[in-house]
């Protein structure tokens, strides 16, 4: 097993775009297969021909340095040659849930001002009504094709006329835009440079030891910083070959694994608990996994001893500042713990710095609780077209997480409790605010607070409070089915408490602490979701 810098070292020195490093991979063996999907691969000279191709039909659609093209869909081959021809071009991906609903994706498109849409037939009824009143209108295109042949933007790209492209792209231009909840309800456009994306993945290396030879299955979505920042940007600086899956099945997963030949993986915790509950029936034990990142202690026995998967690596990031902390790939690993501060390959690269902090901002002792604060080499440029929340979110050059963690004599730091009102479900951050936005604009309901309860699969569920009005009856089904209306599933509360009142601060806020205090809250609440069950 080659070392990290070894690896990298295989290949040419490069500008740190994601031309400048895909064309310093290229160079090694072109006609290496790249990508793997659904029945079709591509090699690494196939995938860049086809890229500039698709760039070049982006230029001539009107797309310039600085737009925003938006992506919904599921994950596809498609999506990679979009973000590639968009940086290309100094143009901008910003990838969007392809589960939202009309108002959320209304929200995304129109504050992105995106001039074009990448869709699938799916999604493209719910793109097109969240983009009226966008002006200019964007256009669309298909991105997906039939199984086994080309996505529709290749088509499109094959059909591109001869135009020059630009010499000027850097590494520090725009290529994302990812949103995230935040306290205000509203998404955050968090923007990232090509050169955070290409530096993420080098480091990524670091932390799995990804090798050229390896094949890394990717089963997050496509819009979610994991799947694009560790995966993705990880595969392409090892030079290795990727395995995109549609959408993660737990039914289908191991024998996928054996199919494609999977040897690396990124999980969330619910999928690793999913996987430890599966029937024995489905597992493969001719699978060629050998890394997964993101296996939680409640599952790494499992892992390790029924899957017989050896390295199991958790660590912390967000999508603001993705890949800050990792257990070592040599160890020691402790359970329970994000690890030390990752690193990149290069030791003389510099990388994240962490404190832990109480309220006044000062360093706490080991084993004290505090806020985590960062700084670090890949953090995001700022919220879009926000600069107000972007300020907000540092504090003399410390990036505010919002979590609270202790650090031991060691430095190892580990998780206790999220300080921002964000609640934690299958792996995406889901605004509190939000919530008891679209619940409270219920025509039955004075007032609703959502707030996180653990879940068997690890990680929250949602359980919202609900005052009605007075003189009006309000059902817990119709609380969530307003829900499924107008919100991504993932939101959708799974458990209803209907109440007389709420606690409140002396500003009058809803005093979500006293609720996630009181441990009656989910025994007295409706299980929608039970209710679904036949």
């Amino acid at each position: 097993m080659k070392k990290p810098l070894e690896v990298l070292r295989l290949y040419p020195e490069h500008d740190c775009t994601l031309h400048g490093a895909f064309a310093s991979r290229l160079r090694r063996d072109p006609e290496r297969p790249f990508i793997l999907f659904e029945g079709r691969t591509w090699s690494w000279r196939e995938f860049g021909t086809t890229a500039e191709q698709a760039a070049r039909m982006l230029l001539a659609r009107g797309v310039r340095r600085g737009n925003r093209v938006a992506v919904m869909a599921r994950n596809s081959d498609g999506h990679l040659l979009l973000l590639f021809a968009l940086a290309r071009i100094g143009a901008i991906m910003v990838p969007v849930n392809p589960e939202f609903g009309v108002p959320e994706a209304r929200y995304v498109l129109h504050h992105a001002g995106v001039s074009a849409i990448a869709c699938s037939a799916e999604t493209l009824a719910v793109a097109r009504q969240a983009c009226e009143g966008l002006a200019p209108q964007p256009w669309f295109m298909q991105l997906d094709g039939e199984r086994g042949e080309a996505p529709g933007l290749a088509r499109l790209a094959a059909a591109a006329p001869r135009v020059a492209l630009p010499e000027d792209v850097r590494a520090d231009d725009t290529c994302l835009i990812v949103y995230t909840s935040g306290t205000t309800g509203f998404p955050k456009g968090a923007m990232h440079s090509q050169r955070n994306f290409v530096t993420c993945g080098e480091a990524f290396v670091q932390r799995m030891y990804v090798q050229p030879r390896e094949r890394v299955m990717i089963v997050l979505p496509l819009f979610h910083i994991n799947a694009l920042f560790y995966s993705v940007a990880g595969a392409l600086a090892a030079g290795c070959v990727m395995i995109i899956v549609p959408k993660f099945s737990a039914s289908a997963f191991w024998q996928l694994a054996v199919d494609t030949g999977a040897t690396e993986v990124n999980i969330i915790e619910a999928i690793g608990t999913i996987l430890k509950n599966r029937p024995r029936a489905e597992f493969r034990p001719g699978h060629g996994i050998r890394k997964v990142y993101g296996v939680r202690e409640n599952v790494a026995e499992t892992f390790r001893n029924e899957f017989g998967i050896p390295h199991l690596i958790g660590g912390f990031g967000m999508t603001e500042i993705p890949g800050v902390t990792c257990n070592p790939f040599e160890g020691p690993v402790k359970p329970g713990s994000m690890g030390p501060l990752g690193r990149h390959p290069d030791p003389a690269r510099p990388w994240a710095e962490c404190r832990v902090v109480d309220e006044a901002g000062c360093d706490v002792a080991p084993d004290e609780v505090g806020e985590l604060i960062v700084k670090t080499p890949i953090v995001m440029q700022g919220y879009y077209r926000d600069p107000e929340q972007t300020r907000a979110a540092f504090r003399d050059g410390w990036f505010l997480t919002g979590d609270l963690v202790r650090r031991d004599n060691d430095g190892y730091l580990y998780f206790v409790a999220r300080k921002k009102d964000i609640i934690r479900r299958r792996g995406e951050n889901i605004a509190g605010a939000e919530l008891d936005r679209v619940i409270g604009a219920h025509p039955a309901v004075h007032e609703a607070a959502a707030i996180p309860v653990p879940s068997e699969l690890g990680e929250d569920d949602i359980l919202v409070a609900v005052v009605p009005k007075p003189g009006c009856d309000v059902a817990a089904a119709e609380i969530a089915q307003w829900c499924r209306e107008r919100l991504a599933p993932m939101k959708v509360p799974r458990y209803v408490l209907l109440t007389d009142s709420l606690p409140h601060t002396p500003t009058h806020k809803v005093a979500k602490a006293a609720l996630r205090a009181d441990p009656t809250l989910k025994a007295r609440a409706v299980d929608t979701q039970a209710e679904e069950v036949p």
